[in-house]
């Protein structure tokens, strides 16, 4: 496979092959027009010429002797010659009587323009000036022409090399160092940002990935090791239970067993998911749907697994109809998720409300426990974040709950903020636009 031609080479070659095309195509236009000039210029002269000889000789005057190269010949009818300048030829010239000089060779003299013009007797005026002058001006043009035009094109072919070299000399400095780049030197950053050009913007692009890669690298390794951490523990506790079933059987009955299984194993599943959508959320593959969804149906469900679930009071009376687009399953789970964050650090009492006001749809849920500090309030959205367990009625959460609830919120262009509860612990709202669906 052919290498393909570097950038500088094809500007390169593309600037000299444009300044070679506009080079030639001008000087073969200057040339062109130089010669009508010079020719316009004699042609002039000659026409001139002939008026004041024709004059002369309709007035019966001598015709003068001119001590230049111009001639002037007079023919006969006959053919022969009857007057001549001093330069002129003495054999009769066979020119055609024409308002248009033409241009005719006289042997041993030269290239010369010529006009001709019946005077009486049927005779004929011929008048003549030399092109010498004109074909050297021209020979000398056509010479500087043959050198300047490909001399300037290698000076514009070396300019444009120099310049686009050092115009990219930037860029390849910037490739090199993010050649260097690697997962475990990604603090580095690229020098140039303070340019106040597209090679400083493009710095500034790239530092900007470079940030990007790096908290993402940082978000990784946080989330692997935390996840490494939780899974561990679930996975020791089963195999805890399995040794001791099995080098002492009498002291773990099956229905010990399989109870510790299925917790665990539901702890391990609702880890697993959680994670999972938070990886999708990461690969922003999290998407909202175009369904529109009964908010108010899963709400009311979560209400009646909550009073069949636990002891605690549940409080549904603030639960109004409220329809938005979005996907069902990630409503539900952002629903559950916030349901259960509450049992876990209610007292006794846990409220449910859902309206909506102005084209969004605020869901909150309330309890009675101890509250959040405005402090953390942000900090508990991250990923295997848990607070004091002072406010935790029971344990066993992942700390992946309300961050699964942020990312999913923020896929439907939503909102999820903590303040405080009108039952003296924390309220979770929840505000999702709510598109009008009449007709």
């Amino acid at each position: 496979m052919a290498r393909t031609p570097s950038i500088r080479t094809r500007i390169t070659l593309a600037a000299a092959v444009i300044a070679g095309v506009a080079l030639v195509i001008g000087a073969v236009a200057f040339a062109a027009l130089l010669r009508g000039a010079l020719f316009a210029e004699v042609s002039a002269s000659v026409e001139a010429d002939l008026e004041v000889l024709e004059a002369q000789l309709d007035n019966g005057q001598d015709l003068p002797e001119w001590d230049d190269e111009r001639f002037y010949q007079v023919v006969g009818s006959s053919g022969d010659v009857q007057l001549t300048s001093d330069s002129g030829p003495e054999d009769p010239l066979d020119v055609a009587e024409s308002e248009q000089a033409q241009t005719i060779r006289i042997p041993g003299e030269g290239n010369f323009l010529v006009l001709a013009d019946g005077v009486d007797d049927d005779s004929v005026l011929i008048v003549g000036h030399p092109l010498e002058d004109v074909d050297d001006a021209l020979r000398t043009v056509g010479t500087l022409l043959a050198v300047s035009v490909p001399l300037l094109i290698v000076l514009i072919t070396a300019s444009t090399w120099i310049v686009v070299g050092r115009a990219l000399a930037p860029v390849e400095r910037m490739r090199r160092e993010v050649d260097e780049v690697t997962a475990k030197n990604l603090d580095r950053r690229l020098a140039g940002e303070e340019r106040p050009d597209e090679i400083g913007r493009l710095a500034h692009t790239m530092n900007r990935m470079l940030d990007r890669l790096e908290q993402s690298q940082h978000s990784q390794r946080r989330f692997i090791s935390d996840a490494s951490h939780e899974l561990k523990s679930p996975l020791a506790s089963l195999r805890q239970y399995a040794e001791v079933a099995r080098a002492h059987p009498d002291r773990v009955s099956a229905d010990d067993l399989s109870g510790a299984v299925l917790d665990e194993g539901g702890r391990l599943e609702r880890l697993v998911q959680g994670m999972l959508v938070l990886a999708r959320a990461d690969e922003q593959l999290l998407r909202a749907g175009g369904s529109e969804v009964d908010l108010d149906d899963l709400v009311l469900a979560e209400a009646r697994r909550l009073r069949q679930s636990s002891g605690l009071e549940v409080d549904a009376s603030g639960v109004g109809a409220a329809r938005i687009l979005g996907d069902r399953g990630l409503l539900g789970q952002v629903v559950r998720n916030l349901v259960d964050n509450a049992v876990q650090h209610a007292d006794q009492r846990v409220a449910l409300s859902l309206g909506v006001m102005d084209g969004i749809a605020l869901f909150a849920v309330d309890d009675d426990g101890v509250g959040i500090p405005g402090a953390d309030r942000t900090r508990v959205f991250e990923r295997f974040t848990r607070l004091d367990e002072a406010r935790a009625r029971n344990t066993g959460g992942s700390g992946l709950g309300l961050a699964i609830v942020g990312e999913i919120v923020r896929a439907h262009g939503g909102a999820v903020a903590i303040t405080d509860s009108r039952l003296g612990g924390a309220r979770l709202e929840v505000r999702l636009p709510a598109p009008s669906f009449e007709g």
